[in-house]
């Protein structure tokens, strides 16, 4: 199975989680730096439909910034997930592929009783729609929740954790109200 891993964190470099999780990742898994590739957000589309197509299981990996992704995820979902390519009655090069979100939220809050009252799933249904409108299998997301507190022993475990989870052949898609 051909894993891709699109890491879309401003500041990779910066980072102590996200480049901590991609850093793992065994050699055969391909790892893309997207803010790296494209810091003026110009996204060489032929490039990254291409990347896609050769993959069996796509990753958008990001750090949640306001319930939400950095930026550039959502210029390269807008530019590259084109009609009568990723969707539309003549859409289907994503049709079968899985698509795993690797999320971390800095904080670890994201429960009905706590202060977010939300899971961390409920705020990536964006995604998962995406996901049905471009026919990927939405797999159950890989979340490293309290990323802006997590100890480094914590980390370490989350990145084995990461590895072990991209490198399972049988993962399971997330239901649509899970």
């Amino acid at each position: 199975m051909k894993t891709t891993v699109l890491v879309f964190h401003p500041n990779l470099s910066s980072s102590n989680v996200n480049a901590t999780l991609a850093n793992a990742l065994p050699e055969d898994i391909e790892v893309r730096n997207m803010y790296a590739l494209y810091p003026d957000f110009k996204i060489d589309v032929a490039t990254e439909k291409a990347v896609l197509e050769a993959s069996d299981r796509i990753v958008l990996q990001f750090p949640m910034y306001w319930y939400s992704s950095p930026a550039l995820l959502k210029q390269w979902e807008d530019d590259v997930l084109e009609y009568g390519w990723a969707y539309g009655s003549n859409g289907d090069a994503l049709h079968g592929k899985e698509l795993v979100i690797a999320v971390s939220p800095g904080a670890n809050n994201y429960d009905r009783d706590d202060f977010a009252k939300y899971h961390v799933t409920e705020l990536l249904r964006p995604f998962q729609a995406t996901s049905r409108l471009i026919g990927t299998k939405f797999i159950k997301p890989f979340i490293t929740v309290g990323a802006s507190s997590i100890s480094n022993e914590a980390l370490q475990k989350q990145a084995q954790a990461y590895v072990d989870y991209l490198t399972n052949d049988n993962l399971e898609e997330l239901g649509d109200f899970e």
